[in-house]
């Protein structure tokens, strides 16, 4: 007959090799973050950081990483229902492409800087280092300046 100890090892061993061992300690930790948070007084934020953090939390969403971003609004005192993506693309004057919105705002921007950089002359900036398959979602354009304000920051047709 097994102890208790063996059957703690085979247990272990099991929750390891699925991958639920991590997902539960990560679970444990946003629960007591939570839980430590919401007996804490949140500074105010300013706009631009709201506007950040959302872009951060739609970024860690996309890649699944769903307990760092509770935790992250957690710590923020962000709403727990995230800003409609509308919102920020009409905040960050963003237009985007059909194949644009199958990916998170960040990607866009990301991909608009290095385009524009690399439009400049400034070819030998370190790469970011953009997935293949999300970088081949976006195209860039010439710059648009009429003279009437600053650049645009064109994503996939759009400008920011």
């Amino acid at each position: 007959m097994a102890s208790n100890q063996d059957l703690k090892e085979v247990l272990k061993e099991t929750l390891e090799n699925r991958g639920s061992l991590s997902e539960i300690r990560a679970r444990i930790r946003a629960e007591v973050f939570s839980a430590l948070d919401e007996q804490s007084d949140k500074p105010q934020l300013s706009n631009e950081n709201v506007l950040i953090f959302e872009l951060v939390r739609e970024f860690l969403d996309f890649n699944m990483c769903k307990y760092t971003s509770s935790v992250m609004v957690s710590e923020t005192g962000l709403s727990r229902s995230p800003l409609d993506r509308e919102f920020l693309r009409n905040e960050l004057n963003i237009t985007e492409s059909s194949t644009s919105k199958q990916v998170p705002l960040l990607y866009s921007l990301i991909s608009s800087y290095k385009e524009n950089h690399k439009r400049q002359g400034n070819l030998n900036q370190p790469s970011l280092g953009i997935p293949g398959n999300i970088r081949g979602a976006f195209q860039s354009e010439k710059d648009e300046d009429n003279g009437d304000g600053p650049k645009a920051v064109i994503v996939n047709g759009g400008h920011l």
